[in-house]
């Protein structure tokens, strides 16, 4: 059985969409998600810095790009999919709940409501690696601090104020490390409220069908059938913490044999290394990995192309 992962904000680094232009077909599409989402996506993709990268109405316009490029090359109809995070919405457009015009159209304004709520405070995040995760979410409550991100395998990420993260680094919950993360805001908590008035908005206007793929969800880690929740979900997650835990118990528990992240792969597969032991998985990260998940799906006994 083969899941499709996609990756979430901070998996972006410079120059990583340059290598997927060079495939037929794959410059005009993101001519057209340029022009949908207000941006020069190919600049950005291929000659941006670390920092212009970084910005959240920029990346993940970005990320959802490169996934659904790398996802279109690979060619290839999974048993399941889902994403982290933004990544959701990549997973959204593979599952067919929405048209790639409209996830952009999504994620462009996600991104720039994000981004604003962002600026009204100093905010950030912060991994927490290792540690009893029961502990670490008392410590980090305990510090006003927000369990965003519960990422299994002894990865948790914690979100809030830079005051509140400070107090994190001075006083780590007992047998954990803290890990300062490169993202702008502190995103999955009530910080981003005003992000989720902005989406809810927008939904109406979405085309949204119900998934041809079984689509599991961060909100719980369910697969979701209907696609008007899908959607619901993709808006309310911006405030609501990302359970990619409990994603990874239902792929255990629905046997997953197999599990490829689309490109820039490689933050989920490292997750699933540690939580699924004997589970395959490949990172896209470049079209030279293309034959190499060629492969892994043969193995598996599924077909690219499908």
């Amino acid at each position: 059985m083969l899941v499709l992962v996609a990756p979430g904000q901070g998996a972006q680094t410079p120059g990583f969409l340059a290598p997927w232009l060079e495939l037929p077909g794959a410059a005009e599409r993101l001519a057209a998600w340029s022009e949908t989402a207000g941006l020069d996506l190919a600049r950005l993709g291929t000659q941006a810095d670390a920092d212009e990268i970084r910005d959240t109405k920029v990346a993940q316009p970005l990320l959802v790009a490169a996934g659904l490029l790398s996802a279109a090359a690979l060619d290839v109809t999974p048993d399941a999919v889902a994403g982290h995070s933004v990544g959701e919405i990549t997973a959204a457009v593979l599952a067919g709940v929405l048209p790639d015009s409209d996830a952009m159209t999504f994620v462009a304004a996600r991104g720039r409501a994000m981004a604003e709520a962002a600026a009204v405070t100093e905010t950030g995040m912060s991994a927490v690696l290792g540690g009893d995760p029961e502990a670490v979410v008392a410590h980090l409550t305990a510090l006003g601090l927000t369990p965003a991100n519960i990422n299994g395998a002894g990865q948790i990420v914690a979100a809030g104020t830079a005051a509140q993260l400070a107090a994190l680094a001075e006083n780590r919950p007992e047998g954990a490390r803290v890990m300062p993360l490169k993202v702008a805001g502190a995103f999955h908590t009530t910080h981003m409220a005003p992000a989720v008035a902005t989406l809810e908005a927008l939904a109406p206007s979405l085309a949204v069908s119900d998934p041809k793929l079984p689509y599991v969800s961060n909100t719980d880690g369910q697969q979701v059938a209907d696609g008007a929740e899908v959607v619901r979900r993709l808006v309310a997650q911006v405030s609501n913490p990302v359970r990619w835990d409990l994603c990874m118990e239902t792929f255990k528990e629905r046997g997953v044999t197999g599990i490829i992240e689309v490109s820039p792969g490689g933050t989920l597969v490292g997750l699933a290394k540690r939580a699924l032991p004997g589970v395959r998985t490949l990172a896209l990260k470049k079209p030279d990995d293309l034959d190499a998940a060629r492969t892994l799906i043969a193995e598996l006994g599924g077909s690219a192309g499908a």
